[in-house]
């Protein structure tokens, strides 16, 4: 479970909910059936038409991935298997990772790997790679842009269920006793025109683009790594080279941990 997803969408709520109690509204006054249809409905109309079919399916499992936590190998894991098979290759050379390939999980890692002992030429083995992780981005950007646009609609539309309501105000202006509450329902449908794209879909969208750096830069990692592996480069060189993936805390202690690793490697090799 994604923590920061349920904790900003309860705070969401409860801001909302706490607020509106404080100013004096009654949550009773948010049960509106024809503000929630415009509003709700109006935006997954307008998703529909601005999207085909082929990636309106993918919308849950986007929220699956959004309250889900995501699953990414940790860049130091990451730079310290890959000392530890620029290590192997140093001693035994590239086909010895052979034995690797199948305890590897990750198709893209995998790939990668098969590719560098099949001897594939080092440009053709960046150029796949990096094609591949530019796919990657294009359906992440895709993913994201459903809730982007839905943040968009969802205010605009809720403009417009207040004016559909001020109409049917005004319909009634001879009633004064009616009136008040007919104006006040009216701007129900801004006020969930507002929080659903404001607290809810820009929000979602934000957290998607960031998920999708997140993978984005293990794959850099990834590609930048058995490229060092393929060109047999030593430890140190590849600790170095990775290192700048790391924040700065991250990266000095990198930096100790793979000095201490060149260390060992050097006593083996004498």
């Amino acid at each position: 479970m994604e923590k920061s997803t349920v904790i900003g969408v309860v705070l969401g709520f409860l801001a909302v909910g706490v607020g509106m109690l404080l100013k004096g509204a009654g949550l009773a006054s948010l049960y509106n059936p024809a503000a929630f249809l415009i509003i709700i409905a109006g935006t997954v109309a307008a998703i529909f038409i601005g999207f085909p079919m082929s990636d309106i399916k993918k919308v849950p499992a986007l929220f699956k991935k959004v309250f889900k936590a995501q699953q990414l190998t940790p860049k130091k894991d990451v730079i310290a298997m890959f000392m530890d098979w620029a290590s192997i290759t140093r001693r035994e050379g590239l086909l010895a990772l052979e034995s690797k390939v199948d305890e590897i999980n990750d198709p893209f890692l995998k790939n990668g790997m098969r590719m560098i002992i099949d001897g594939n030429d080092h440009e053709f083995v960046r150029d796949v790679l990096m094609e591949e992780i530019s796919a990657t981005e294009e359906r992440h950007k895709v993913g994201a842009s459903i809730f982007t646009q839905a943040g968009t609609y969802a205010p605009t539309l809720g403009v417009l269920g207040a004016v559909v309501g001020l109409i049917a105000a005004l319909a009634n202006l001879n009633d004064i006793d009616k009136l008040g509450p007919s104006i006040a329902a009216a701007f129900i449908a801004t006020l969930l025109g507002i929080f659903t794209g404001y607290v809810l879909w820009h929000p979602i969208a934000n957290k998607l683009k960031r998920l999708s750096k997140q993978e984005v830069e293990i794959k850099l990692m990834m590609v930048e790594g058995l490229l060092s592996i393929q060109s047999g480069v030593s430890t140190i060189a590849i600790s170095q080279k990775l290192a700048v993936f790391l924040t700065p805390q991250e990266r000095m202690e990198e930096s100790q941990e793979s000095q201490e690793g060149a260390a060992n490697e050097e006593a083996q090799t004498a």
